[in-house]
């Protein structure tokens, strides 16, 4: 299997058809043999439904896991990349801000043995915003990112670690994610900080992104919790030194 495509999703019945059939087109015109596997945590619409009538080619494998209980972004991601097979792991968030194609040559990279881990980043000089988050979400990431810096001792050499389009080797995401204790959103944080301490090989890449409007975080609500992690992770970070 050359790549595995994962995308969790709640509440994303609007949208997850369209991922889906966005994921698989790639998979096919890029040539590669590839699976998607979507994680379903805990919707109560349905999405599950939709991503299974997304039509697809029958070369690509679709996998539909379904989490009984809204159990968090860091768990479905967790989840299901334990399911891949791919030699390229590529997960991406449902919404389709990043198109695909912007992954070619990170997964050539990635296949030829020069990369373990790359990261889409919003930051990067080069990076093309086509539609922005609103002044107050911009301001909040930022205000994240330097607390990652502060407290979770980040290095200030990563830009963005929160863009949800990230890619890896294969055996890379398996033993990262498998070792993740996170749940919620400070998930790639943590696998970030595993990743450097490791010592792979770890690249940003610039990308084409559009801001979408229906982002399931809510800033205001799930600070207390992001806030929480970041400590939560600055132990399970120093526990490895």
């Amino acid at each position: 299997m050359d790549i595995s495509i994962v995308i969790p999703a709640f509440n994303e019945s609007q949208k997850i058809k369209y991922d889906v059939e966005v994921a698989a087109s790639f998979i096919c015109d890029a040539q590669l043999q590839g699976e998607i596997i979507v994680v379903d945590d805990g919707s109560t619409d349905n999405t599950s439904e939709a991503a299974r009538n997304a039509k697809i080619s029958s070369s690509v494998k679709r996998i539909i896991i379904r989490l009984w209980k809204n159990s968090g972004k860091g768990l479905a991601v967790k989840t299901g990349i334990k399911e891949t097979q791919g030699d390229v792991v590529l997960f991406a968030d449902s919404g389709t801000c990043i198109p695909y194609s912007n992954a070619k040559s990170i997964i050539k990279r990635i296949r030829s043995g020069n990369l373990d881990l790359a990261h889409a980043s919003r930051r990067l000089k080069v990076t093309k915003i086509l539609k922005d988050r609103a002044f107050k979400r911009k301001l909040l990431a930022w205000l994240f990112h330097q607390a990652a810096v502060w407290v979770a001792g980040l290095s200030r050499k990563i830009t963005d670690s929160q863009c949800g389009f990230k890619l890896y080797k294969g055996e890379v995401a398996r033993k990262l994610f498998e070792e993740c204790v996170i749940t919620g959103y400070l998930f790639d944080l943590e696998i970030l900080l595993r990743a450097i301490k490791l010592g792979y090989r770890i690249e940003e890449f610039p990308v084409e992104w559009s801001c979408d409007l229906d982002s399931r975080l809510r800033p205001g609500p799930d600070a207390p919790e992001v806030l929480k992690d970041l400590f939560k992770l600055r132990a399970i970070i120093k526990k490895l030194r």
